[in-house]
């Protein structure tokens, strides 16, 4: 959410603007001066009026002078910025939890009652730190109207915290390039009341991620496989992605890599959930091992079964 006016949306907004700006005021001051210098001596010093050239030996005060003066603005610079940098690595104790997940690509936040959502649900004026988990390549957690940014290595623990203080819904963006689908790895932070969020935790039905359940069994199982992104590694009309395509697969059998071994198995329900909870047990002959994460944990038996309705319809 951008608005032209500037807001308070984290706790941190304050210390970075301060520290942008400061940097922005010398950057734009030293170019106009030093332009408004260069043109006053290209005209005074032009050659109608100085035929021959002169050498200057130079000037240690000079030289002192241009040294000293970048020297000070710079450890004027460097320490608003660690002024506005420092807070963001001393999390309060007191702070909830979260766990954001990255993978490719999209996010998922999972709270410390067991609750999860697509989106970051989170209070105003309570302090929050996200447990980061990348769970396949390098992503970057960003939301650039809290000012905040924490890269997400695999197998790293790394935290972000922060004091939400504007209600709304702000960008959350994935910064590092991770893939192919990288651009479309964004969602939203929302910050609502604190009634609000507490009547959310308790709401053991408002799941944010739930399928509508007004929709056929097959519409709910594509809502499934849309919301857990797969659909950008496998197709619906059996070009071939990254995995292999949902058209043509059930009820048949595919040629698989297990081990060292090749194997013809069944496209079956147990052979799907197999697929899902430890995808590289048995991979599909000609796509390569290990680009996808198992979602054990992550996607429920009633969802693998919701999925497996829209295959079936799917292949009719």
């Amino acid at each position: 959410m951008y608005t032209a006016e500037p807001q308070q949306a984290s706790n941190f907004v304050a210390g970075v603007d301060l520290a942008f700006l400061i940097t922005l005021g010398v950057s734009i001051f030293f170019l106009i001066a030093l332009t408004v210098i260069m043109l006053v001596f290209i005209r005074k010093y032009r050659k109608e009026k100085h035929p021959e050239a002169i050498q200057n030996e130079g000037s240690n005060k000079l030289e002192a002078l241009w040294t000293g003066i970048p020297l000070v603005l710079v450890l004027v610079m460097f320490y608003f910025g660690w002024m506005g940098w420092r807070p963001m690595k001393n999390p309060p104790e007191e702070a909830m939890h979260v766990t954001a997940i990255a993978r490719m690509w999209n996010f998922r936040f999972e709270y410390e009652n067991g609750k999860f959502s697509d989106s970051l649900i989170v209070p105003i004026n309570e302090p929050v730190i996200l447990d980061l988990v990348a769970l396949d390549v390098l992503h970057s957690l960003y939301i650039p109207a809290f000012r905040v940014k924490e890269d997400m290595v695999p197998g790293q623990d790394k935290v972000m915290w922060f004091i939400p203080g504007t209600p709304g819904e702000f960008d959350l963006f994935c910064t590092e390039y991770c893939g192919l689908q990288h651009s479309y790895m964004f969602t939203v932070v929302k910050v609502i009341s604190k009634e609000e969020f507490d009547a959310w935790m308790t709401d053991t039905t408002a799941v944010t991620t739930v399928v509508d359940t007004e929709l056929s069994l097959a519409d709910q199982g594509w809502e499934v496989l849309t919301r857990n992104a797969c659909n950008a590694c496998h197709s619906s009309d059996g070009s071939k992605l990254i995995g292999p395509s949902y058209l043509g697969g059930w009820g048949g059998t595919r040629t698989v890599v297990s081990g060292r071994e090749e194997l013809q198995v069944a496209v079956d329900e147990a052979y799907i959930m197999r697929s899902i909870f430890d995808p590289d047990a048995e991979v599909v002959k000609g796509f390569n091992k290990s680009l996808m994460q198992p979602y054990e944990g992550m996607i429920t038996e009633e969802e693998v079964k919701l999925i497996i309705e829209y295959l079936k319809a799917l292949n009719e």
